[in-house]
């Protein structure tokens, strides 16, 4: 299959801009002396994963067991379930472990630690826990001063339960957009966590692993000492969320919807495309910063952007493409119907969680069908 003749929508990854994405990443972790754990969620796609391994990565990072069971499958051992431990789901975690799988969870308070404690009792298994902390204030985890801490980990060790280490997400770092915050930011998630491993090691209990990361942080940071190491996904594709923090630029972004024009509304300054939220997600991320992209960046089929062309609005299988500012009234000129553009993403996780696989456009030009897994 050729890029003229695949049937649109599809997501397309540049495999060219994805090997730039996981070379700079992983040049930049080991500079720094800390292990990779890339966090797999973004593609949830093996090929993708194995580039990541083949570079350096050590080790994953996923977002749901059913990720962590398709790997495990794959050959892919070493994971790290970065999702608070439901106790409704310790039977699904018992059974990767009990066939070979290294797999790691995470708790952030007393009564599910207590929970994974007394399962693992009953069903003689100690399961590595890591405890979660908030660095930031952006969602989940215990900050590195509470006494809690110490509770939970206590909890896990006298459970008899094996106190793998902390880890954090600075997730806040998404709402910045200079450098210099992005690197407060990265020193504040380093901090933090380091100092809640002090804190767990000086109350006698074990914490041999400080695990941090986003993608912002990991790009940004200018140390990290007392880490041992980075999860970060969103970097292999990039995305217009990230364009707009300021840790890539459009011509590194790697995912994008091929799509084709369909129709117009001339009066108006509309193209119609074949492409609507089905295909590009509803998120939009971008909405909140410092450029609205509406649902995605208008490039042309070869994937080079088209000025201020924005897909501004879309239904379920519909997308409209239009300038910002004035409407362009030449526009079933310049994008007659049958015309192929290519939409970048606000958001890759999301926009690829609506394709069951990404059309890899290898070096050569031509396509490889490269499958996603799904499901919890």
């Amino acid at each position: 299959m050729s890029l003229d003749t695949l049937t649109t929508p599809a997501a397309l990854v540049d495999v060219n801009r994805m090997n730039r994405n996981i070379a700079r990443m992983q040049q930049r972790l080991d500079a720094l002396g800390v292990r990779f754990r890339p966090h797999v969620k973004t593609t949830k796609c093996e090929p993708i994963v194995r580039a990541q391994i083949a570079a350096g990565a050590q080790g994953i990072t996923v977002s749901t067991l059913k990720e962590a069971e398709q790997f495990f499958e794959k050959g892919i051992g070493d994971i790290v379930y970065a999702v608070g431990m439901a106790p409704g789901k310790l039977q699904q975690a018992l059974a990767l472990r009990r066939r070979g799988c290294d797999l790691k969870i995470i708790v952030d308070n007393l009564r599910c630690a207590e929970a994974i404690a007394a399962f693992g009792r009953e069903h003689h298994e100690a399961f590595e826990v890591w405890i979660e902390l908030d660095v930031d204030g952006h969602r989940s985890g215990i900050a590195p001063e509470d006494d809690l801490l110490i509770a939970v980990g206590r909890a896990l060790a006298d459970g008899g339960m094996t106190l793998g280490g902390v880890l954090a997400h600075a997730g806040s770092s998404y709402e910045y957009d200079t450098h210099e915050a992005l690197v407060r930011i990265a020193e504040q998630e380093r901090a933090g966590t380091v100092r809640g491993a002090q804190r767990l090691r000086a109350a006698g209990l074990r914490c041999p692993v400080v695990s941090i990361g986003s993608t912002p942080t990991a790009l940004c940071a200018e140390h990290l000492e007392g880490v041992t190491e980075v999860r970060a996904g969103v970097y292999v594709m990039f995305d217009l969320v990230m364009h707009n923090v300021g840790v890539c630029e459009t011509s590194d972004i790697a995912l994008s919807v091929l799509t084709t024009v369909i129709g117009h509304q001339e009066e108006k300054g509309w193209a119609i495309v074949d492409a609507g939220w089905m295909a590009m997600s509803r998120d939009r991320g971008t909405q909140r910063q410092k450029r609205d992209f509406g649902y995605g960046l208008v490039c042309n089929e070869a994937g080079d952007v088209l000025g201020d062309y924005l897909m501004s609005s879309a239904n379920q299988e519909h997308g409209i493409v239009s300038r910002t500012g004035a409407p362009d009234k030449n526009i079933a000129g310049r994008f007659p119907v049958g015309t192929r553009l290519r939409i970048l993403p606000n958001h890759a996780c999301a926009t690829g969680a609506q394709h069951p696989e990404y059309q890899a456009l290898t070096e050569k030009g031509t396509l490889e069908s490269w499958p996603r897994f799904y499901g919890w």
